[in-house]
């Protein structure tokens, strides 16, 4: 999602193949051995295989929208580090040996009071417009939140859930999120990207 989001702002129209984790495609084992995605394999070869990667590559080729001066990579570590290890032990409580998911749930939850007091002196995560950090950070609050959605709303924090709220009805989300069957050898890719302007 965060990918497909930079990638749309900065102009870039990509050829997507949606890919089912659960019956990976061999092109995509090929083009990265982890198997995960996302994967970008640009024009010379070059693979590209984490998401906050991606995004950084992307918005270095155009940043319309100056993310990149709101990228605070160690509030997006964080996020990507221990807030994401509390988050998959509460969303998927059978993938681990470990039991807790009450625990792991007020963990991730406590680890968003920063972020609530953050918002309160400005509408984004570094500033008055929406940068690089807001959109590394809203898939795995997303999720969060969509663990138990009035549990989430009636937590007290009413700017982060305001913000999770701008981003989820934005066009940008609108655009990069519609339902794409998963991709067969057969088939042309799906391309995926702003429309060109009219000239």
């Amino acid at each position: 999602m965060r990918a497909r989001m930079a990638l749309w702002v900065a102009g870039i129209t990509v050829e997507l193949r949606e890919v089912k984790l659960a019956a990976k495609p061999p092109e995509l084992i090929t083009a990265s051995p982890k198997g995960t995605v996302p994967v970008l394999v640009l024009p010379d070869g070059t693979v590209i295989d984490q998401s906050l990667a991606i995004m950084r590559w992307a918005l270095a080729q155009s940043d319309p929208e100056s993310w990149l001066a709101g990228d605070d990579a160690a509030l997006i570590a964080a996020n990507d580090g221990v807030f994401k290890h509390h988050l998959d032990r509460a969303k998927y409580p059978g993938r681990y040996e470990e039991d807790g998911v009450t625990e792991h749930r007020a963990a991730a939850l406590a680890l968003l009071a920063p972020l609530e007091a953050r918002l309160q002196a400005a509408l984004w995560m570094c500033g008055e417009t929406r940068a690089l950090t807001d959109i590394a950070l809203f898939p795995f609050i997303r999720q969060f939140a969509a663990i138990d959605p009035n549990w989430f709303a009636a937590q007290p924090l009413p700017h982060l859930q305001a913000w999770l709220e701008r981003l989820a009805a934005s066009d940008l989300f609108a655009n990069v999120m519609p339902k794409f069957t998963p991709w067969q050898e057969c088939e042309a890719p799906v391309l995926l990207g702003p429309t060109p302007p009219r000239t």
